[in-house]
């Protein structure tokens, strides 16, 4: 079966969900157009869609599912756990043995919190640090996603003739709905510009009450922030008496102690997701004892925090059995199946004779079609919308999808565990073609 055709399950499905469901399917991050191939079944690293064609999946659930789908051990947890309790107006001993277990990893966590999302783990992330610190300004990345939260749901996507000085960029709002006073305290600093990002930084020294960091910018494929800019703001942040905010939703996979072990920085308040819920949907908030005493609701902490699923003892026990499964070597061994394609990826596109950018770190890629590369938003934005690499990507996209691999457009591959250098080099098989047709089509 070739992709697009309307007379597939998936595009009669997108048809009848349409009448249901605004736009279709309920994730807009899942949307590709014409339509999405909707799922039937998973195993392992592959998935099956409804029309029964089975693919690599490089989504993984945009990263929540780290050791493949399906995985015994936790089919198992949920199972057994599922035949014991499912839910109960209780707290459970899984929350803590996930906590403990977090903590033992993560050298800045002494306490945690869990949530129901990512977004709900930075959220809680950001209300503890202006808690702490009685300020409200909150820094972030130009470009970078931290969740569907109004204050955070800021320049991610700006536009040119918004997007303000390089040196100084304007917040501008993502999306409709959100009123202006909601981003009136969020401060938008330059990707890697250690000058300009400090300087700003230190300009609202008296109200900064944290910056919001993700080291791997998953919204910029998998850009890392240099060494230099992650110590600056590391140090600017102690300087000030502001919070150090590391976004490990994604992240977290980079390594058995996560981000903050990899690129050798430590936060005060680490938001965590996606890995540490073994599939299942959840957030967690941590730090020092002290930033987390704000959460203590025996001892009159000032953020209250709750919600019927936070700390669902389902999720705590996929958790538990994802996290034991990753062990140091597990980690080792997907980091070095991710630098295994990344260095694959670069062979093929020189192979093919096509430019291209491949990104990323562990089990995390992107392979973007631009001719140069990027270090901010901006540089990205000029060669991929602008530029027209995004329309590549789509080419790419869509021929990956009609030889068996599934991923991220215009270009994101998130590996899992179950994968192995046979799968691999399938990809880079089907890849090295994709190149050499969309490098004979321009």
């Amino acid at each position: 079966m070739s992709y697009p055709d309307m007379q597939s399950r998936s595009a009669q499905l997108f048809e009848r969900g349409r009448k249901v469901i605004p736009g279709g399917n309920t994730r807009k991050s899942v949307y590709f157009a014409p339509y999405p191939t909707y799922a039937a079944s998973v195993d392992g690293c592959r998935v099956t869609d409804v029309d029964g064609v089975e693919r690599l999946d490089f989504v993984n659930n945009n990263s929540a599912t780290v050791l493949g789908h399906n995985h015994p051990a936790i089919v198992d947890a949920v199972v057994a756990q599922a035949k014991r309790m499912m839910a109960a107006g209780m707290p459970t001993e899984l929350e803590i043995e996930l906590a403990e277990m977090i903590c033992e990893r993560v050298a800045s966590v002494d306490q945690v919190r869990f949530a129901n999302s990512g977004t709900e783990a930075v959220m809680f992330a950001v209300r503890a640090a202006r808690a702490y610190t009685g300020r409200n300004v909150i820094a972030k990345v130009e470009g970078a996603y931290h969740g569907s939260w109004d204050p955070m749901y800021t320049s991610m996507t700006p536009l040119p003739d918004t997007w303000g000085e390089d040196s100084a960029p304007t917040t501008t709002l993502s999306s409709a709905g959100i009123p202006q006073g909601a981003i009136d305290d969020i401060l938008i600093l330059p990707a890697n510009d250690v000058k300009a990002a400090r300087e700003l930084l230190r300009a609202n020294a008296d109200d900064l009450a944290g910056v919001l960091i993700d080291p791997l910018v998953s919204q910029m494929g998998f850009l890392a922030l240099t060494n230099e800019y992650l110590a600056m703001i590391r140090q600017v942040c102690s300087d000030l008496g502001a919070q150090l905010i590391f976004d490990e939703v994604f992240s977290f996979r980079l390594g058995y102690h996560g981000a903050q072990e990899e690129f050798g920085v430590q936060a005060d308040i680490t938001a965590f997701g996606k890995l540490i819920g073994g599939g299942l949907p959840v957030g967690a908030i941590g730090g020092g004892k002290d930033i987390m005493a704000v959460f203590d609701h025996t001892a009159g902490g000032s953020v209250p925090q709750s919600g019927t699923f936070s700390g669902s003892c389902m999720t705590m026990a996929a958790g538990i059995a994802a996290l034991k499964e990753m062990t140091p070597q597990r980690f080792e061994q997907i980091n070095a199946l991710g630098e295994y394609a990344r260095e694959g990826m670069r062979s093929a596109l020189q192979e093919a004779g096509l430019t291209g950018v491949v990104n990323g770190r562990g089990s995390l890629m992107s392979v973007l079609l631009v001719e140069s590369p990027f270090d901010n938003y901006r540089e990205l934005f000029n060669q991929l919308i602008a530029g027209g690499a995004f329309a590549l990507g789509a080419q790419l996209h869509q021929y990956l999808l009609n030889h068996g691999i599934a991923c991220i457009p215009p270009g994101v591959f998130i590996l899992s565990a179950a994968m192995t250098e046979a799968d691999i080099d399938e990809l880079l098989r089907v890849a090295t073609d994709a190149f050499r047709e969309i490098a004979q089509s321009e």
